[in-house]
């Protein structure tokens, strides 16, 4: 077996757990990626983008770890080498929050109501059109509750457009502000599907997610009782697969609501609320991700062990009391303490799953459960 080296674009978590699923099927990978002491160093060599020519030169085919990657450098690199998967027109749409909207719709998955706001008249038009309360987004970048504003009342329009409106005209990319209609729903799901270079395709059960503050705080998988809504997922993921000639993981983030699911966005990449895969199935979403960029075949995506992941944000925990418990996995990002931060993340695999989250969650600092 030829060994190949995959050079996928950041240099986080994700490309870390990445290069550990590469190194076990033979393979390695190199990063581009600014950030001093990437934790994914401890695998492969990180050259920063000023190192674009070098990092080219190591590589044999190109992937990514980070949904706000540059279209431009993806396309290059998608004429380079072995070329760049996902495809880079993915990569376009998921940075578009209309763009990824019209797509959604094209393909009949439902969604908010939605409109582009480009002025305070257009603002207003929209709240008079999609009624209050409704959710004011930057259509490009924002993440983790970043870049949004809810407005509640008349009386926050204005300062939902002076909180938002310079990035209309921040970046190179100018691009219009995105106001979607205010949904009630009991639950946040999300589903992993991934698609091979053959067009072979798998799905991970489809899953349930707790945020705190903006940030994936806990996913339980599978998500309970949802197994019409799983089919309907898939269905949805499967068109997405299709329509975008994808190649490696894709994850579809949705709501449920009294009429059904609905489509919130997509991310072109291995996700956070796939993390679970790496002891709770078979073949890991990062494996399963390898596989497919490399021109493998893909992985079994059964379940192992139904499993609970706790992100670890902001504070380590204390390794030996958490480690006590059994049915307990603690993966380590190398990464310093800060408030808000992803540092790492925790499965539970246990026979008694709901008593030793709550002990994980205390050791968290969680005051209440998520």
């Amino acid at each position: 077996m030829t060994q190949l080296t995959l050079g996928i674009l950041g240099g986080g978590q994700l490309g870390m757990m990445l290069a550990q699923s590469a190194l076990k099927l033979g393979h390695r990978c190199v990063f581009l990626e600014d950030t001093p002491h990437a934790p994914a160093g401890l695998y492969g060599q990180v050259y920063s983008t000023q190192q674009l020519d070098e990092f080219v030169a190591k590589s044999d085919i190109f992937s990514l770890e980070f949904e706000n990657t540059p279209v431009a450098t993806a396309s290059y690199l998608a004429t380079q080498k072995q070329g760049i998967y996902p495809p880079p027109n993915a990569l376009a749409v998921a940075q578009d929050r209309l763009a990824e909207k019209a797509l959604f719709n094209e393909l009949d998955i439902p969604t908010v109501p939605y409109r582009a706001v480009s002025s305070l008249d257009d603002l207003q038009s929209a709240c008079d059109e999609l009624g209050l309360p409704l959710v004011l987004k930057t259509s490009r970048g924002g993440y983790d509750g970043k870049g949004q504003y809810i407005i509640k009342t008349k009386d926050d329009i204005a300062t939902a457009w002076q909180e938002l409106s310079d990035a209309l005209t921040e970046g190179n990319l100018p691009a219009p502000l995105i106001a979607e209609g205010f949904i009630h729903f009991s639950r946040e799901v999300s589903l992993i599907g991934v698609r091979g270079r053959t067009g072979e395709v798998g799905f991970y059960p489809l899953v349930e997610n707790v945020h705190n503050n903006g940030i994936l705080a806990k996913t339980t998988a599978p998500a309970p009782n949802a197994d019409t809504l799983n089919q309907t997922a898939q269905a949805s993921m499967k068109k997405l697969l299709e329509k975008l000639d994808y190649v490696g993981v894709l994850t579809l983030e949705l709501f449920v609501s009294e009429n059904g699911l609905i489509a919130n966005e997509i991310a072109p990449r291995v996700h956070n609320s796939g993390h679970w895969t790496i002891e709770g199935t078979n073949t890991s979403q990062f494996e399963n991700h390898v596989r497919a960029v490399l021109g493998l075949p893909l992985g079994d995506t059964g379940i192992v062990k139904p499993s609970v992941m706790l992100n670890v944000i902001g504070k380590y925990p204390d390794a030996n009391e958490l480690l006590t418990h059994t049915g307990v996995h603690f993966h380590h990002y190398h990464k310093s303490e800060r408030d808000g931060r992803k540092i790492g993340h925790i499965t539970v695999m246990s026979d008694d799953n709901d008593r030793v989250v709550g002990e994980v969650e205390k050791l968290l600092g969680c005051v209440k459960p998520f």
